[in-house]
């Protein structure tokens, strides 16, 4: 016991303030976190107000479909960065997904409530890397369902099948856990993504990984159940379930060659075969973003630019897809 004292006695009182302190906020960040995050339990669709595009386009809109772990906040700073291309069409709108995880059916029943009270009749979706999925999936149940045709679909650095996510031991892990009912504690997070960008430096600069690890450690951040639920849709995402369901949509996809995340040969080859005469587009790269993986937030001088010769081969001004033409 008087070994012990002494060590307590010798233990400094800045020492004792700091660890303090950080235990302090680290409890204030979490019981912020658990409140936002409750707030957080219904898929929703995020508007963008734009009262120029209501405007022009009063019955046309963009559905973005956020990738993995990409807060509410984050899927509105990509579209911002996607304004001078996409706004060209239509309307912007992102889809904000459950805290409590992802769920397919609330993600149609959102958009299907914001196309009924915005009288929208013509939709392009733009699938951000994983989201490019969930885009297919909701298009061609739109179709199939409801005879709600969508227009285009822009495909950004997203996987046609889990075999084109190059990381697998990381990725099967997550599912593997989330399967087993394991759910990853919020406070472990930050450490566990600080270690996954660290591992994947080439991708990123240190500023983006400090950026991209404090935005987790963020109250607005995903939850960690939406995150392994997202992984494990991915995991068992099937393209041939709806390659063929797409009606006159057309696709675009767009990659880089240097993705550190998503093979992009094999995406893009997989994505050729399966939709077929679908896919328009599968040439243009955004050489030059960084990180190479589906970054518009990042690198919107090179998105629009790639998106301001696709987007016109995928709705033609005057078509009947376009935002000027008859739906």
């Amino acid at each position: 016991m008087l070994a012990a004292t002494l060590r307590l006695k010798a233990f400094s009182r800045r020492a004792f303030l700091g660890g303090a302190t950080a235990s302090a906020l680290l409890a204030a960040d979490m019981f912020v976190t658990r409140e936002v995050q409750s707030r957080r339990r219904q898929t929703v669709v995020l508007d963008v107000p734009d009262d120029d595009a209501r405007r022009r386009f009063p019955d046309a809109s963009w559905f973005l479909f956020p990738g993995y772990k990409t807060s509410w906040e984050e899927a509105r700073i990509i579209l911002a960065s996607l304004s001078g291309s996409l706004g060209e069409r239509g309307q912007l709108a992102a889809v904000g997904y459950s805290n409590l995880g992802l769920d397919l059916d609330e993600v149609l029943d959102a958009v299907r409530v914001h196309v009924r009270q915005r009288r929208l009749r013509r939709l392009y979706f733009y699938g951000h890397s994983f989201g490019g999925m969930v885009a297919i999936e909701v298009a061609a149940r739109l179709l199939a369902e409801d005879g709600v045709q969508v227009r285009a679909i822009v495909l950004d650095s997203s996987p046609a099948s889990k075999y084109d996510v190059l990381d697998q031991t990381m990725f099967e892990s997550i599912v593997q856990l989330y399967e087993l009912g394991f759910r990853v504690p919020s406070v472990l997070r930050g450490g566990y993504e600080l270690g996954e960008r660290i591992a994947h430096k080439n991708e990123r600069t240190w500023g983006q990984i400090l950026d991209q690890t404090f935005e987790q450690l963020s109250p607005l951040a995903p939850s960690s159940v939406l995150i392994q639920s997202q992984s494990a849709y991915i995991y068992l995402w099937d393209v041939t379930r709806f390659a063929h369901r797409l009606g006159s949509a057309r696709v675009g996809f767009i990659g880089n060659p240097g993705d550190g995340t998503v093979d992009y040969a094999s995406a893009r080859a997989r994505w050729e075969r399966h939709l077929g005469d679908s896919l328009l587009s599968s040439d243009h790269q955004t050489l030059g973003a960084f990180p190479a993986h589906a970054s518009p937030q990042w690198s919107g001088i090179v998105y629009n630019r790639v998106l301001g010769t696709l987007v016109p081969q995928l709705l033609p001004l005057g078509s009947p897809g376009a935002g000027g033409g008859v739906g």
